[in-house]
């Protein structure tokens, strides 16, 4: 994936913490892994990709950075069902930015939202994943682009 593709995910994440907090997130240096072993904080909400491209991006993020939000936005009920919820909240703006960006090839899916890591039957087995570092009132979250080129369809499809 290329440098200015992943910064289309980071923009969406950048604008919604901005939105929500009026602060700025920090990004850290991304870096490959390979997609044995999932990357994962607490709870993380996963979109699937297809179209195009096709593999997951998700957004994983520890419980108290999404107690901290719940917050923020006045919401005092910071249930586990709020905090899934949340969190899947940001992984639908992440993509759905990333969708205005590619275009309508990119499809994405609702997000599922999961606790801990998802499962690597989720994850593309052809291929490594890309781990992008977040960092906001010191807590540490990730959005992870497990993407590859949809081999099987042709300019037809």
């Amino acid at each position: 994936m290329r440098e200015d593709q992943l910064q289309v995910f980071l923009e969406g994440v950048k604008k919604y913490f901005n939105q929500v907090s009026g602060e700025e997130i920090f990004v850290g240096t991304p870096y490959l892994v390979e997609n044995v072993i999932p990357a994962a904080q607490h709870y993380s909400g996963v979109i699937a990709i297809s179209g195009k491209n096709k593999g997951i991006v998700y957004f994983t993020s520890p419980e108290k950075m999404a107690k901290r939000l719940l917050e923020l936005m006045g919401e005092k009920d910071t249930s586990e069902a709020n905090l899934m919820d949340l969190v899947g909240e940001v992984a639908n703006t992440i993509a759905g930015n990333a969708r205005s960006e590619f275009g309508e090839k990119f499809e994405i899916s609702v997000p599922v939202v999961i606790k801990g890591a998802p499962d690597e039957i989720m994850l593309p087995r052809e291929g490594r994943s890309v781990v992008i570092p977040l960092e906001w009132k010191l807590c540490q979250a990730a959005i992870v682009v497990a993407l590859y080129k949809d081999k099987s369809r042709t300019p037809s499809n």
